[in-house]
């Protein structure tokens, strides 16, 4: 494309006001920057991207919006703190979690960069390597003349008016504290990027901010404490970077140890409870149908939204703190009925006998299929999938998706109304096909390991529930693990309990089995997987996907029962699932 394309002025919607000029780089691939970009060089490291080795420092860099993580907000925060971030960031979606990251840097560090949103139109004259200028939301090639007129902005919702309470009003006149303030006034200019016109109330959050991806998370929560931030509805904990009672006997450096319990306690200060969980939906506090609640973590917010029908958008990390600092949530998106309705239909061609490693799968492929949209999905009414084939469905859909829910046609609770609405509007009529073949190419993806060899296997990825460690007690009972695999499990500090009473902790640590609690996969790193260790493999859609980028390791995908055989043999041969290859008949 030449870059004459760009001669005419683009005038974006500004998210976040400045002037930089740089470098383009440009893709039509969303990007997770938690997990997708090294926040110590800028790198994008994300196995599964287009851009995968270029750097982010210094450029424009021009995206359709993020996808995956909530704690997209914090590695961005990270890199803006690292002097590795980029100049300035272009969208054609809504994008709330890079943005808040921005808007956080601001207001607590004093440092920020540009943010516009553009047309698809305009962002598809845009190309990696040409200079440009942004200034105040226009964008220009660099020396070109300045007498053509701009195009217009895209529709935005930036000078919605926000009608507020006396409570509000009271968070934005200090009355109830310094920190409550900074979150009221943080959560209005986002309120009004995505167009709410008023706040509502929520009954509970969970806080995905606990994470630690540096001396900004850490620095950002003390900050809070210090203003006195006190939590107003019950508020519980993600997983965290480490498992907090037992880092040092695992051999956790004390660079990352200490500060990683540190931020923990800090929220924990602010009066949440250290569930130190990323399945949330598995504790007794889970919210009901219609509950409208303020979640971060992508999965969990997936399953509340899809599989239980509460209510929450896909919050990044520190506004979700926030909301909990103030018991106000913006009245958009998938809190209201508008924002749950389906953007595009998806027939999934009959499958014979699917496995375990089917929902991960579909979950992942969806996500690519329908990146920005909200998906109705039809061919699975008779699957019967269980609340765990629900649970790694959404974290693997969540991985590679920016939506916040998705509708099973026959399957969860608010199906057969989007279903209505599909017929209705069309929908069903254009739906997009999902294929075999096209789940094969997928299944080959998540799979990038060369050798048969499984030095680990990584189970829980979301944390594990307890019919999970049921379910792997009967595939290793009366077997042996091979003397040179570990299989490790990570799951929440209640639910450990809870399968200790069933006995299931017992008889898996007879097998060998290794639990870890508080932490999960996409925060372990060596020494817990070991210099030596050269191959994983999992069951988490998710893990296959991150892991390659965070661990460098090879990694092998596939069910459960194929886990554990790996773990008695030491070795998985990668082969299409029977599911994928055998005769076509119905779910």
């Amino acid at each position: 494309m030449s870059e004459h394309h760009l001669m005419k002025p683009i005038a974006g919607s500004v998210l976040v006001n400045g002037s930089v000029s740089g470098e383009l780089l440009v893709s039509d691939v969303g990007l997770s920057f938690w997990g997708g970009v090294d926040p110590l060089t800028g790198h994008i490291i994300d196995e599964h991207h287009p851009l995968k080795g270029q750097n982010v420092k210094s450029r424009i860099f021009a995206i359709p919006s993020g996808r995956g993580s909530c704690s997209g907000s914090g590695a961005l925060l990270e890199l803006i703190l690292n002097d590795c971030a980029p100049a300035a960031l272009v969208f054609t979606e809504a994008e709330d979690i890079l943005t808040l990251g921005v808007l956080v840097a601001e207001a607590m560090f004093n440092r920020t960069l540009p943010v516009i949103r553009v047309t698809q139109r305009e962002f598809n004259t845009l190309q990696t390597g040409v200079a440009v200028q942004l200034d105040h939301g226009e964008l220009r090639i660099v020396g070109s003349q300045t007498n053509n007129t701009p195009s217009k902005p895209p529709s935005t919702a930036t000078s919605t008016s926000v009608t507020l309470t006396d409570l509000d009003r009271q968070f934005l006149d200090g009355m109830h504290g310094d920190a409550a303030k900074m979150a009221m006034q943080i959560l209005l200019k986002i309120a009004k990027i995505q167009g709410a016109t008023q706040l509502i109330n929520v009954s509970q959050a969970h806080i995905d901010a606990c994470i630690y991806h540096g001396p900004s998370s850490l620095e950002f929560a003390r900050q809070l404490v210090k203003r006195g931030a006190k939590v107003r509805i019950p508020t519980t904990l993600n997983a965290i970077s480490i498992d907090e009672r037992r880092w040092r006997e695992h051999g956790v450096n004390e660079s990352l140890g200490e500060p990683a319990s540190q931020l923990g306690y800090a929220f924990t200060e602010m009066g949440a409870t250290a569930s130190y969980t990323c399945a949330p939906y598995l504790l007794n506090t889970a919210p009901v149908f219609g509950e409208q609640i303020v979640w971060a973590e992508s999965n969990a917010v997936m399953f509340a939204n899809s599989v239980i029908g509460a209510r929450t958008q896909k919050y990044p990390d520190f506004l979700d703190i926030f909301i909990a600092l103030t018991g106000r949530a913006p009245a958009s998106g998938s809190h209201q009925d508008e924002g749950r309705r389906p953007t595009v239909c998806i027939n999934i061609e009959p499958i014979n006998s699917p496995d375990d490693s089917f929902w991960p799968l579909l979950g992942y492929h969806i996500g690519l299929q329908a990146a920005n949209d909200l998906p109705m999905i039809y061919g699975l009414e008779t699957a019967n999938p269980s609340l765990d084939d629900l649970k790694a469905f959404s974290a693997a859909f969540a991985t590679t998706s920016s939506a916040a829910m998705f509708h099973m046609h026959g399957v969860t609770p608010e199906a057969t109304t989007a279903d209505a609405f599909c017929q209705q509007q069309g929908l069903a009529q254009t739906a997009i096909a999902v294929t075999k073949q096209q789940l094969l190419v997928s299944f080959e993806e998540l799979n990038t390991a060369a050798r048969p060899n499984v030095d680990m296997i990584c189970l829980g990825n979301p944390h594990f529930s307890v019919t999970e460690c049921a379910t792997l007690v009967s595939l290793c009972k009366g077997r042996k693990k091979h003397k040179n695999s570990r299989l490790l499990v990570t799951l929440g500090r209640d639910i450990y309990q809870a399968a200790a009473s069933q006995g299931h902790i017992e008889e898996l640590q007879t097998f060998g089995v290794e639990f870890i609690m508080d932490t999960c996969w996409c925060m372990i790193t060596e020494p817990v997987i070991p210099a030596s260790t050269r191959a994983l493999m999992t069951n988490s859609g998710k893990y296959a996907h991150y892991g390659p980028a965070l661990v460098k390791r090879d990694m092998h995908f596939g069910s459960l029962a194929a886990c554990i055989d790996a773990a008695c043999t030491g070795q998985h041969a990668v082969a299409e699932p029977a599911y994928l290859v055998n005769p076509t008949a119905p779910v």
